[in-house]
């Protein structure tokens, strides 16, 4: 049902119960989706088929273009494409067999013991129904319907013959060398499981049944990167954690069968092949030789020993996704990836082409019997040469995730779909990045001069204030009902510069001044805070700040990372002593693996990362970092495809709990997302060619209309002259400062997922702030850098009579709209537009402006209309002899009406619309120094003759935001004083024009003041 305002109105349990099914059980129900792929609040019997659906909502509101999406799965030419009518016709086939009788199940008996114990559900954690579904899809296709030895050869089972026919030509197409099946489960449906599973059938058919060839007891695992690595160690039988013993994926007598397996855990890297001896630049220079690469024999010996020796190997690609074998890429295709995305697309076939490479070598000297790829997200990237999200070919089973929500096998992800923003496409922090992106850094740190936290975009910060202010919410409620753990935050950033200025502003940081003096700057976020009150690291700290990807490969981590992380590795190798009492083992840690110890424990009581409440991340949080419970993520990154966003988002959907209510399912969990806009990117289309418009050519008509040249001062800066002991403000109109949404970003944010509760994000815990606190900030901070010189201490006096200029001005000219809050006064950028208006108040009031000297550029002192001359294709309007040049360029049709009434005026002597004049106004605005270009210059008779006429500076300005009024009230406070004081450059006024069908008469108006003026 629709939705109004703030109001909700739905079907009530739509969004009070999204969870449909047992996770035990087939699925039996679904939520019906509509044509646009959003929840119709209807539940309709049967299973979901497996059609690829994305379950996140559409923004509520959406405007331009974002308003009708194209299909994700549509080609150039509108064809759909559809890879999972094999998958759906292979769910059916299974759910036909899974129904017969024992007897009739055409399987080993070795694998029958096998169904009916993972069946049966007495283990004390069963497997989940998607689970065992992805093992059956496994043993009917191999053992069922019978897989043929190569391509060319019969199934046993007619009717499946055209899915290994099919798996065949997909493998074909991509992967010519080897021969994979592709499950895909949802992240957090628990694939190590499945391994294990596969794992324990495969080995032991091959030890019960030696003479069956498509069994094998040798397994080599790989996956991502060291994290995911080192989790995996549960595979192995002998392990004290083996998944086999612990969660009885095996009956008990089988287990000593399954220590028969030889299984070798690895990550990808490890397949680049090394010299065969290492020498060093020297040493090849000596014996004036080349360092020869190990042969495919030596490289397997290194990284699989143990397999040596065995053939018909399995594969076991964990989060395959990133192993593929990559195309050439078409000119278009070459020509649309730019920047960082060429960069990362570069990368990732680098990536994918060193894992495929190692498991054709594998092939090649072993054998391989198959290769099993498990993946949440097996789709091809932007930049392999195949079109961006298409399915992998091989893919044989899928269980997607709004299956895995609908039976509460994961939390389900809430993003915004709506907010207080006026405009825009979507909710400003469902895609915080197109915001905030070109105001951050993008180089490192020390080199993108962008080094205080507090000068972080407003977007930024009103984003993680409101995505705060609903964790502490979430803390408390888990606090109050005693989970015995901490809900995890965690932020994902495009660099080291970015995560290193994010980290700083939540945890605190320490300043020095110039005499070496520091000072703690407290966190924004006070549970998220490294230091207590007194400016004294905690013990165990709160936020870590990680370099993920770094971590992952298990190099040596980057020193630009090392240096801004140095505090929390000192840290944490301190804390490892206090726990094992072993000072030297724990030097003899490397901070990579002390970094990756912490971050593969954040949130478990007991190790490392236990008092983790925030992880900052460098790059994003790859697979494998399975922490159940995150339940904030906050994207400060651009996310080119749903892949990586469905990764980052997948770091929150692990469950915390996995007890059964008394429907014999599990209860609702939510994550909550900010900055990660779950859609694709647009394909690239091919453009209509249009011809260019016609020039035209702009310039001053010389000599016929030298006598209405116009002369204007090249304004530098200004230099005040303010009282040192007494201020005095003097406020008016412009210096109002309306806090907004538009102006701070989103003060309220729904968030809500495909189905289930909306949870609303705001800004009301920064309503605790007193006001009194934030005077006296802001008096502080003008006072020590408006008016304290380099060196000196802030006079406490000035502070104190600031503060009653600030507390008047919060008074009477400080409107909150939109649930904005008072407290974000105190964002770096607003503290600075307040204190712009507050400075010129206070110029103002001291001896009526009469203080401001106009400083000009000291090698140009003066622009003239003489020196136009462009060419343009612009809306032009073509002047009179009142004006030096012959066309006045508009950018609106308000200033065409303002060149009419301009040439029509009888006091008007000359005039020039500002375009490529040279013209400018050195303003501020929000502390950075900024220039403005005013739309016109005109000369008026205002009774003194045409000898002396008034320059007056015209804007036509049709929507006033705070940029606007800052700019006005520039003019009027510091430009023409400052002028009007030189003496040297005529007499200058300022006059801005609001409304287009007025102009004339408010014009009028303004030439009958300043006649009025001289009359008087």
């Amino acid at each position: 049902m629709p939705r109004t305002g703030w109001g909700v109105v739905s079907t009530e349990a739509f969004f009070d119960s999204p969870i449909l099914n047992s996770p035990y059980r087939r699925p039996e129900r679904h939520w019906q989706l509509g044509d646009g792929g959003q929840p119709t609040g209807v539940v309709e019997h049967g299973r979901r088929r497996s059609d690829l659906t994305t379950p996140i909502p559409k923004p509520r509101a959406t405007r331009g273009k974002s308003a009708a999406q194209a299909d994700i799965f549509a080609d150039a030419l509108g064809d759909i494409y559809d890879p999972t009518e094999i998958i759906n016709g292979i769910r059916q086939a299974i759910d036909t067999w899974r129904e017969l009788p024992e007897s009739q199940w055409q399987v080993t008996p070795t694998t029958a013991r096998l169904l009916r114990h993972w069946r049966s559900g007495e283990m004390p954690l069963p497997p989940f129904f998607c689970q065992i579904e992805a093992v059956e899809t496994v043993i009917w296709l191999t053992e069922v319907a019978g897989k043929p030895e190569h391509k060319g050869r019969k199934a046993k089972l007619a009717t499946a013959q055209r899915y290994w026919e099919h798996l065949f030509a997909a493998n074909e197409a991509s992967n010519p060398d080897l021969v994979r099946m592709a499950l895909k489960l949802a992240t957090g449906a628990g694939k190590t499981t499945v391994m294990a599973m596969l794992i324990a059938w495969h080995t032991l058919n091959a030890v019960r049944h030696p003479n069956a060839k498509r069994f094998s007891k040798g397994f080599l695992i790989v996956a991502p990167g060291i994290t995911i690595k080192d989790r995996l160690r549960v595979l192995q039988p002998n392990d004290p954690e083996s998944y086999y013993s612990t969660r009885h994926i095996v009956p008990e007598d089988m287990l000593r069968d399954l220590g028969q397996a030889k299984i070798v855990i690895t990550n990808y890297h490890s397949f680049k092949k090394k010299d065969e001896v290492s020498l060093n630049k020297v040493q090849q220079a000596a014996l004036a030789t080349e360092p020869k690469q190990e042969s495919d024999g030596s490289m397997l010996r290194r990284v699989a020993g143990p397999l040596m020796g065995m053939k018909n190997i399995v594969v076991l690609n964990d989060e395959a996704h990133h192993c593929y074998r990559e195309r050439p890429l078409s000119p278009e295709e070459e020509k649309a990836l730019k920047g960082d995305e060429k960069a990362e697309a570069k990368e990732a076939n680098e990536a994918a082409r060193l894992w495929i490479s190692g498991l054709e070598a594998v092939k090649r000297t072993l054998g391989l019997n198959m290769v099993y790829d498990l993946s949440a997200t097996p789709f091809f990237l932007r930049g392999s040469g195949y079109r961006e999200g298409s399915l992998f070919g091989w893919v044989m089973s899928d269980f997607s995730l709004m299956d895995a929500i609908e039976c509460g096998i994961v939390k389900l992800p809430r993003v915004p779909i709506m907010d207080n923003v006026e405009g825009g496409d979507t909710p400003m922090f469902r895609n915080l990045w197109e915001h905030v992106g070109t105001k951050l850094p993008k180089k490192g740190r020390a080199k993108s001069g962008f080094d205080d936290p507090q000068k972080l975009p407003n977007e930024l910060l009103s984003a993680i204030d409101a995505l705060y202010g609903h964790y502490e919410k979430t803390f408390d409620s888990w606090k109050e009902h005693g989970l015995g753990v901490e809900p995890v935050f965690i932020v994902v950033c495009n660099n080291t510069a970015t995560s290193k200025l994010v980290h700083d502003y939540i945890a605190g940081y320490e300043i020095e001044d110039k005499d070496g003096n520091r000072r703690l700057m407290a966190g924004a976020c006070k549970l998220f805070r490294n230091f207590d009150p007194d400016g004294v690291a905690l013990p165990k700290m709160r936020t870590l700040l990680i370099d993920s990807q770094q971590v992952e490969s298990g190099e040596a981590i980057s020193t630009e990372f090392k240096t801004a992380a140095e505090p929390e590795i000192a840290r944490f190798k301190d804390e490892l002593v206090q726990r094992t009492g072993d000072r030297a083992a724990a030097e003899k840690i490397d901070d990579t693996a002390i970094l990756r110890e912490v971050m593969n424990t954040v949130g478990r009581p007991g190790q490392l990362g236990e008092a983790i409440r925030c992880v900052v991340s460098v790059s994003m949080l790859t697979e494998g970092w399975d922490a159940n419970t995150v339940t904030h993520v906050l994207g400060v990154r651009a996310f080119g495809t749903q892949l990586l966003c469905e990764q980052v988002i997948g770091r929150a959907l692990r469950r915390v709990s996995y007890r059964l209510n008394d429907e014999d399912r599990f209860d609702v969990e939510y994550a909550d997302i900010f900055g990660i806009p779950f859609d694709f990117t647009a394909q690239p289309q091919n453009a209509t060619i249009k011809p260019p418009p016609p020039m035209v050519r702009v310039e001053a008509i010389s000599p016929e209309r030298d006598d209405v040249e116009i002369r204007f001062p090249r304004v530098e800066g200004y230099r005040t002259e303010l009282p040192r002991d007494t201020l005095r403000a003097e406020f008016t109109d412009d210096s109002t400062l309306e806090l907004t949404p538009d102006l701070v970003g989103a003060a309220q944010t729904v968030n809500s997922g495909i189905v289930g509760e909306e949870a609303e994000m705001n800004l009301e815990h920064l309503a605790d702030t007193r006001p009194a606190t934030i005077q006296l900030r802001l008096a502080d901070r003008i006072v020590r850098r408006r008016l304290t010189e380099d060196g000196e201490v802030p006079n406490p006096a000035l502070i104190m009579e600031m503060r009653k200029i600030v507390r008047r001005w919060m008074s009477e000219h400080l409107v909150c709209k939109g649930n904005t809050q008072q407290a974000q006064l105190l964002y770096y950028d607003i503290a600075d537009r307040v204190a712009d208006r507050i400075m010129a108040a206070i110029t103002r009031g001291a001896a009526g402006g009469n203080r401001v000297i106009a400083m000009l550029d000291p090698y140009n002192r003066e622009g003239s209309t003489r020196h136009v001359g462009f060419n343009t294709s612009q809306d032009r309007y073509e002047t009179g002899p009142k004006c030096h040049i012959n066309y006045a360029i508009a950018d609106s049709d308000w200033e065409l009406e303002f060149c009419r009434v301009a040439d029509a005026h009888p006091r008007v002597l000359a005039w020039v619309k500002n375009h490529n004049l040279g013209f400018e106004v050195p303003y501020r605005a929000g502390g950075e120094a900024r220039r403005y270009r005013p739309d016109f210059i005109l000369q008026i008779d205002d009774g003194n003759g045409a000898d002396d006429p008034l320059n007056l500076v015209v804007e036509i300005k049709g929507f006033r935001d705070e940029d606007a009024k800052d700019k006005a009230d520039t003019m009027a406070t510091y430009w023409v004083p400052g002028v009007n004081n030189l003496g040297t450059m005529g007499r200058w006024a300022f006059a801005e024009f609001t409304d287009k069908w007025t102009i004339q008469t408010e014009f009028e108006g303004v030439i009958k003041q300043w006649i009025d003026r001289v009359v008087a």
